[in-house]
């Protein structure tokens, strides 16, 4: 199901939307939309590199050399 979201935003930053959907040969709102899903992926990876890295802080996970993996590829 989809929900119907109404926004302000300053005139110039519609502009941009206007300017770049148009460049991207999408409509407005489908541009917005594909931008903010993108946003919302970008989010979740740096969630998932900051819980990587704490891992590595915590002693957890540990970093090894690409020899060291391809190495272990080979069983």
């Amino acid at each position: 199901m989809n929900k119907r979201v109404t926004i302000e935003m300053p005139d110039e930053m519609m502009k941009l939307v206007e300017e770049y959907a148009a460049e991207a040969g999408a409509a407005p709102d489908a541009y917005v939309r594909d931008v903010i899903g993108q946003h919302l992926e970008d989010l979740h990876d740096i969630a998932l590199a900051e819980a990587a890295m704490e891992r590595l802080r915590k002693g957890e996970d540990q970093v090894i050399s690409s020899e060291e993996f391809w190495r272990g590829m080979d069983d």
